[in-house]
């Protein structure tokens, strides 16, 4: 590793934390913004150039989506807070090895899932809450968004990599090519070539293939912290390298792999209490709410480095600093979201569909199922800081306080006293019991890091006395 890489690194641990949160959170809060809005602009192109049931077919394969994000983020992120750790204790051999690991495991895994995804895919929407209305439209999405898939679990997981190595900048930059591509071939697709739903899949397979290519070829570049080596012993498969991946990553991995079967679970409900258009109206909630959470996601991924690091080399309270930061600039993110989704409902219905019965749907989630928003970022930011610091259980269990163990019998309790709205009305009751355990969780967590700060202190001052 050469002097500026070094420097670049040894900045986690002496940069004004303020200053360092900014400067690692604003690439990945672009790069997530940016993806958020091509997906978010996709729908609307399909909304607009296809019709409402396009809509609700789109909102049918989130879960399946959902699904696939969950195996990629599973090692995405657990090699990402894995490989901070290490560079931050500098054993640079070490996150090599995470690297080479990651690799084989990510392409093992895509392989297995895309089998399964190609050879059951009409079992699998089904199953997922499809109708005959909507099924063959999110059939044709989902066949042309398979490749699409694979490469966006690479270009994501090893984009992670880019940015807690030291490059949040680059990091940023490969997620505008793959988005800005998007963003221009998916109108292309739809209105010009008259491709429907299916070619905004081919618009997305496309982008990613260009993303995924600017993202690895960073990691063939020996140039580069972390690069990929020629030695066979770094893509051999160590339990111990594979455990700690999975035991990091199952958090983040577990919210997107319940939010799929929560969304199974939403769009069956749906369906008995509002029909097709209600599934509709979900997908639209979905979108809107996903550029405030992609925003603290990029948040948390610029702190999650800075944490990591700081964590390894024993600075609690530089720790500590960035995590309040975080929850703060979260806390205005969503709350900022919050108000426009109560205050301007029809505005955002209608920009993804002219239809009425579904603008009105649209409006009565928005105002609903957006009374507890604010509270979402504290809740994402806490799950984060214990994944950040290695604490797989903790993590785990909040990841799944918020959308398994309050949101699933509220949505079976609540529909059947208030009907569609008891669905609505399930996000933010959720939202509210998932953030009144993650206080109590935190503020134990912290008071421990402040224990272990007093006793670092006393340690420092009793061998300066002996000196």
């Amino acid at each position: 590793m050469n002097s500026t890489d070094t420097k670049k690194l040894e900045q986690l641990s002496n940069e004004p934390v303020g200053r360092l949160l900014w400067r690692y959170s604003l690439p990945a809060v672009v790069g997530m913004l940016v993806m958020a809005l091509y997906n978010i602009i996709d729908r609307i192109f399909i909304g607009q150039g296809v019709g409402a049931e396009a809509i609700a077919g789109l909102a049918i394969t989130f879960p399946v989506m959902n699904l696939s994000a969950a195996l990629g983020v599973l090692i995405g992120a657990g090699g990402s807070a894995r490989i901070s750790i290490l560079l931050g204790s500098k054993d640079y051999d070490g996150a090599g090895r995470v690297l080479g690991n990651a690799l084989v495991m990510l392409s093992v895994i895509a392989v297995i899932y895309l089998s399964v995804f190609a050879i059951f895919i009409d079992d699998i929407l089904m199953a997922f809450g499809a109708s005959e209305v909507t099924l063959p439209y999110a059939r044709d999405f989902m066949l042309y968004i398979l490749p699409g898939m694979f490469l966006t679990n690479f270009a994501f997981t090893f984009n992670n990599f880019m940015r807690v190595s030291g490059y949040p900048v680059k990091a940023m930059v490969t997620m505008f090519i793959g988005a800005g591509m998007n963003v221009l071939l998916a109108p292309l697709f739809i209105f010009y070539f008259k491709w429907g739903i299916k070619g905004a899949a081919i618009a997305t397979d496309i982008s990613m293939l260009v993303s995924a290519f600017f993202v690895m070829s960073h990691f063939f570049n020996r140039s580069s912290v972390l690069h990929f080596g020629r030695a066979r012993d770094m893509y051999r498969l160590r339990p111990h390298i594979v455990g700690s991946i999975v035991a990091i990553g199952a958090a983040p991995s577990l919210v997107n792999a319940a939010a799929c079967f929560i969304n199974v679970i939403i769009n069956k409900t749906l369906y008995i209490h509002g029909g097709d258009l209600a599934v509709g109206a979900a997908g639209i909630f979905t979108s809107f709410t996903s550029l405030m959470t992609m925003v603290v996601v990029g948040l948390c991924q610029g702190m999650q480095p800075i944490i990591g690091y700081n964590y390894g080399a024993g600075l609690l309270g530089r720790l500590r600093r960035t995590y309040w930061l975080a929850v703060g600039a979260a806390t205005i993110v969503v709350t900022t979201g919050q108000i426009l989704g109560l205050s301007f409902p029809w505005y955002i219905a209608r920009s993804f569909t002219s239809d009425p019965v579904l603008i009105e749907q649209t409006v009565r989630c928005l105002r609903l199922s957006m009374l507890a928003f604010t509270v979402v970022g504290f809740q994402v930011v806490s799950t984060t800081l214990f994944q950040s610091l290695g604490k797989a259980a903790a993590s785990i269990f909040l990841s799944l306080t918020r959308q398994v163990i309050f949101l699933i019998p509220l949505l079976i309790l609540l529909p059947r006293h208030y009907g569609l709205d008891g669905v609505w009305m399930s996000f933010p009751a959720s939202d509210l019991c998932a953030t009144a355990v993650t206080v109590i969780m935190i503020w134990f967590e912290l008071s421990r890091l402040r224990k272990s700060t007093s006793v670092d202190a006393k340690a420092n001052l009793y061998s300066e006395s002996l000196e």
